[in-house]
């Protein structure tokens, strides 16, 4: 039985050692491929929106994401879908923009104050 005993003793070795190496997260290699693969599409996606909006509709979004960076991001991904649909006639100029803008931020904010 001891060679029995010194199988299951390798085995928990082994699981162990694997157990440790999922603790410890994705290794430097893994890392900066992630990074480079978000450059990649980060890239991708900003040559989609050169070719779908003018240069003012870009400047428009680009003040906007100092404020409301997420309704941006949100914005390229509607615009850039909306291109390749078809749905919208490119280049998307800034009169346009300000209407989809318009549209995807209807909602008002209400505000009430009460005094005592």
């Amino acid at each position: 039985m001891s060679e029995l005993d010194e199988i299951r003793r390798r085995r928990m070795e082994q699981l162990q050692q694997q157990m440790a190496a999922q603790q410890q997260g994705p290794t430097y290699e893994q890392l900066q491929q992630e990074e480079q693969m978000r450059q990649q599409y980060e890239e991708q996606k900003k040559n989609a929106l050169r070719q779908i909006l003018t240069p003012e509709a870009r400047q428009r979004l680009a003040n906007l994401r100092l404020t409301k960076a997420e309704l941006v991001n949100a914005i390229e991904a509607q615009l850039i879908q909306m291109a390749q649909a078809g749905r919208i006639q490119v280049p998307v100029s800034d009169a346009t923009l300000k209407q989809i803008l318009r549209e995807t931020t209807n909602t008002k904010r209400e505000i009430h104050i009460t005094r005592k």
